[in-house]
């Protein structure tokens, strides 16, 4: 179905400032961030796989956003990013705050919902073919970017209202479920991540009450500061708890190394760019043959690849035999040390790889001397049990991510062919036309 096109300026409210962006100059700045009062909304706030984040805000205080209060945002209303990462646009949420400021790089949009459904233009917004225009439209003056005068006249399909609002329900629908699993997600990694904690950085483990002590070094904490250990537990070094590995790349001028490969190869952008830490497929694959002729190594599933170049610490779980490049140091598990006990170990002690990583470039842990840090090696019995509770939890996790995944690709493949009307959605009855 062809609908008809009309412009951002024909359906934006009537009220004042429904249309505004920055820059605002001297006016606003990281000097006038307090640790309270009215969010200001960031690029990091319009995430390209969710509506809005309503966390990671800086604050300014009520008086400076009155101040600002032509570049007032409220819930409902559109934010889009002006310059840097063009084609991010987020839609504020209601319920967490009633006034929002946006920063020196973001445009507002307040339209009016007689004319238009928000959600409906946000998800025509998210679209590629609407991201390509965009890139299109945008000044390249060294930081790509575009202004109000583009967005007044950008032009979207306008179906009818009801249209909209089945359209922006459904589209919406699976946006929740992704957003709930998110939210699960998060509870479950804070409870093992506390259990791990309890257990191996304040030693509340189970039976620590009635447990033997001697005087040594080490807790799960990164610092090892002088403390009674329980008989049976030591202090170890990396290198005399399991083994690790790096990786390697062969060589992209051979075909025979990449072409039909079937083992996954992981780089560090299909860590810090995935959503889930168990990672089912790398973006490349290799061949047996590129295997053998790199010094890339296979390792089993459920390890622990920590990347070791430029992003320091970026944790991820492969759920297949898999290699790396060589921007990684992997750890193979044991029986002693679990995956759950290498992972938490891991994130509990980013800061502590970070401060030992060099290099004028970019930064690097080697291998050398990751070996050589120290780890608490807990009683073996401890560790099982430890397992035996977080494993399950981990397996949670992984689920509740690959539900997320089939409802982002099914929402991704939905989007596009609705918001054009080649997916008919008279069949969904309308709530608005039903209470």
């Amino acid at each position: 179905m062809n609908w008809e096109s009309i412009s951002i300026e024909a359906i934006k409210s009537n009220s004042k400032n429904a249309l505004v962006g920055g820059p605002f100059g001297s006016d606003l700045s990281g000097i006038h961030y307090v640790d309270f009062g009215i969010p200001v909304i960031r690029g990091i706030n319009l995430p390209f796989d969710s509506t809005f984040n309503n966390s990671d805000f800086v604050f300014v205080s009520e008086e400076k956003a009155n101040k600002l209060s032509a570049n007032t945002a409220s819930p409902g209303d559109l934010i889009f990013t002006q310059r840097g990462t063009l084609g991010q646009v987020g839609i504020v949420p209601y319920g967490a705050f009633d006034k929002y400021i946006i920063s020196q790089s973001q445009m507002k949009l307040t339209i009016d919902i007689t004319k238009a459904d928000p959600l409906f233009v946000y998800y025509y917004f998210r679209t590629k073919e609407c991201l390509k225009r965009i890139e299109n439209l945008a000044f390249s003056s060294g930081v790509p970017h575009i202004n109000l005068g583009i967005l007044r006249k950008f032009e979207i399909p306008y179906p009818p209202l009801l249209i909209q609002h089945k359209i922006a329900s459904l589209l919406s629908a699976y946006d929740d479920l992704i957003e709930n699993n998110k939210q699960r997600i998060k509870l479950l990694e804070e409870m093992a991540e506390e259990i791990y904690k309890e257990w191996f950085v304040r030693l509340r483990f189970p039976g620590f009450e009635t447990s033997a002590y001697f005087e040594g070094e080490g807790s799960g904490s990164s610092n090892f500061m002088q403390c009674s250990l329980p008989i049976g537990w030591e202090k170890v070094t990396i290198i005399e708890a399991f083994e690790i590995l790096g990786g390697g790349t062969p060589s992209t001028e051979i075909p025979e190394f990449w072409q039909e490969g079937k083992i996954n190869w992981f780089s560090p952008t299909d860590i810090t760019g995935s959503k889930n830490i168990f990672l089912n497929k790398s973006g490349n694959q290799i061949t047996a043959l590129g295997l053998s002729n790199s010094s890339a190594k296979l390792f089993p599933a459920k390890s622990v690849m920590i990347t070791s170049r430029a992003t320091i610490g970026a944790i991820g779980i492969n759920m297949t035999e898999a290699t790396t490049n060589q921007g990684f140091i992997t750890c193979i598990p044991n029986l002693n040390f679990s995956y759950p006990y290498i992972y938490e170990w891991v994130k509990s002690n980013i800061k502590l790889l970070d401060s030992y990583s060099t290099g004028a470039t970019f930064k690097e842990i080697s291998k050398g001397v990751f070996k050589k840090l120290f780890i608490l090696k807990p009683d073996v019995v401890i560790i099982k049990t430890f397992t035996e509770i977080v494993e399950p939890i981990f397996d949670e996790m992984n689920i509740l991510g690959q539900k997320s995944e089939i409802l982002q690709q099914t929402r991704d493949l939905l989007l596009p062919r609705l918001v054009s009307g080649e997916l008919s959605v008279n069949h969904i009855v309308d709530e608005n036309t039903t209470n």
